[in-house]
Order: structure tokens, then sequence, then C-alpha cells
């Protein structure tokens, strides 16, 4: 029996907790401590001052459920949301921190643990394909030595992107601030779905899913360009709840895991559609979550800044209901 989204959640932060880390409660949606975002975009975003040794905690591990939502700013593609299998404008990322204290050996040979150890996730390990940056050999030595992955399955990505630490495989939060390489693990799907292994012509495609993002934190970029070691490397992780639950529940797009399962349904029974696999549900479903958590987050609609990006989200998610032949209110 698989388990429900609600479950995998809790199996994630019990795992972390057992190898001494705080469960942290996920901050707001609405940051409180960076002038620069529109809306909490990263796991790390509340424990950014801590990256950068400007706060300190009573802990140096950490675990959370972090909600997200990515509609405005850097990461707009509110126009996407609803038609691939993965794109939302509200989602859980599921994360593990640690603040100077272990680094990437523990990081990997955690996240290995937990999905494929019996008692936990128990995916397939033949079904894991993993990344690394370029010249991180230490990351892929880890992977081919420690963990025991083929080398053929484990794959070097260097800047892909037209400049300097621009990677798949380099994250930063934004044009300044914490960053550093990352390796990534992926799910393969099977070959009954399309598509390639990361860094091929066909890795976008639905069969080979980033289900994981583990992010050594070892620089500080500046406004200049110029990567400043940061006083001690870190860790920053993130697992997109809504990714592994399909995984975990055996279905390729996130909008057939069970939450998902419920509010399309429920907005089936509201619009009067009857084509549960028409795309407008979908958008409507993802919208009534971003909209929900950020009310409760304290954005109202307006004519600008996060208020504007609520409207925009109302506004879309009402003309899909309309396109579905709802004749009444029922985005409520």
């Amino acid at each position: 029996m698989s388990k429900s989204t609600a479950e995998i959640r809790q199996a994630f932060l019990d795992f972390f907790h057992s190898k001494g880390h705080q469960v942290v409660a996920s901050s707001s949606l609405v940051p409180n401590n960076d002038p620069t975002l529109l809306f909490t975009n990263a796991g790390m975003n509340q424990f950014k001052d801590v990256f950068l040794g400007l706060d300190k905690r009573n802990y140096s591990r950490a675990t959370t459920s972090q909600r997200y939502v990515r509609a405005g700013g850097k990461h707009n593609d509110l126009e996407n949301v609803g038609y691939p299998a993965r794109h939302h404008t509200f989602f859980e990322m599921l994360g593990n921190f640690s603040f100077g204290d272990y680094f990437k050996h523990d990081a990997i040979q955690f996240a290995w643990e937990l999905l494929t150890g019996e008692n936990w996730f128990a995916l397939p390990k033949e079904r894991l394909w993993v990344t690394v940056y370029e010249t991180d050999d230490e990351a892929y030595e880890i992977w081919e030595k420690e963990v025991g992955i083929p080398r053929e399955r484990i794959i070097r990505i260097g800047d892909n992107k037209g400049a300097p630490y621009a990677s798949d495989n380099f994250w930063q939060m934004g044009d300044t601030g914490p960053c550093g390489p990352c390796t990534e693990i992926f799910y393969d799907h099977g070959d009954h779905i399309w598509g390639g292994p990361p860094g091929s012509p066909e890795e976008d495609g639905d069969r080979y899913i980033e289900i994981w993002n583990i992010v050594f934190m070892q620089f500080n970029r500046q406004a200049d360009g110029t990567m400043e070691p940061l006083p001690k490397p870190s860790v920053d992780t993130g697992m997109g709840l809504e990714r592994i639950a399909a995984v975990l529940q055996h279905v390729n797009s996130n909008y057939d895991i069970d939450l998902f399962r419920t509010l399309i349904e429920a907005v089936a029974k509201v619009t009067g559609a009857t084509d549960l696999g028409n795309k407008s549900l979908r958008v409507i479903a993802d919208h009534i979550r971003s909209c929900a958590f950020l009310v409760a987050d304290g954005v109202l609609p307006s004519n600008e800044n996060r208020g504007y990006v609520l409207r925009r989200i109302i506004r879309r998610a009402v003309r899909h209901g309309n396109m579905l032949g709802a004749k009444e209110t029922f985005f409520y």
C-alpha cells in the first residue's frame, strides 16, 4: 500500500529527526528578512543569515517542510501551471540543513538511506541516477566508491547556461548570497515514458525526474561576481513533496497524487465538469492552494507587489472555471 502525501512528509521529518536534526516549522510565504524576495523561494530563506554567519541557532542541523509560491519575479511561470506534469504555483519542499556540521559525505549518505532503506522509502536502487558539478570530484567519488552507484549513472554537469558557475549543478538563491555546487538525484520512471537522462538531448522528457537537490553551500557571491568562502561549509537540500509522492504512489504526474486527486474531484463537482482529465481542473486545483496559503500568510489582492500576483492567480483560476462552464461562484 502506497504512502499518502501526509505520511511521506512525516516520514521525511521523522527520518532526519532520528539523525539529530531539529524539526523547524515552515516559515511564512512572505519573507521577513530579505527585501529582495517577492515570496519564499527556498527552504534556506529562513536560515540565510545562519549560512552567512550573521545569526546563530541552538542547533546545527535542521529539517523542514517549507511552503513555496513561485508565481512572480525570477521564477514566474504562471501561464504554464496546470499543463506540464510538475509545474505549480504552490508546493512544499522537504529539506535538511547543516550549519557547519556535516558536509558532503553525510548529506549523500542520509539521502541514500532515506530513499532506498527498507524501513523508509525503499526505492529500487537501479532506478536512481545522480548528477554532480563538473569539477566536484569529491561528490563523484562518494557516489561511486561509497554508495556504489555505477559510473554510467553518475553524470557530470558543467556550466551549461552561458557563464561561469551558471549550471544546473551550481545553486544560487539570487544574483548575490550563499551558493555552491550541488548534486541532484533523479528517478527513472521507466522506458514506457519518453525522455533521456540529465545532460542528454532528451532530458526534458518525463522519464527521468529530479527528486532531490543537495546543495553544498561553500560561497557567498558578491555583487561583482566574486565568490567569498563562507565561514563554515554547510548543506542545504530540497526534495519536492509532490514529486516524491508521485514516485512513491506509482504515478508519473504530480496531479495524479492523492491530494491533487481530491482537489480535482472537488473542482469538477462544483463546476459541473465531467472530464477529470481536463487541464483547467488542474489549474484551479493548483491555484486554490496558493491562494489559500497566501491569504493565510497575510497577502490580500491588490494592484501591486505580492497582492497583484495573488490577484493574477485568482483571475486565472476564475477564467479556467468559466472555460469549464461554471455559472455560479466556485472559487472559495
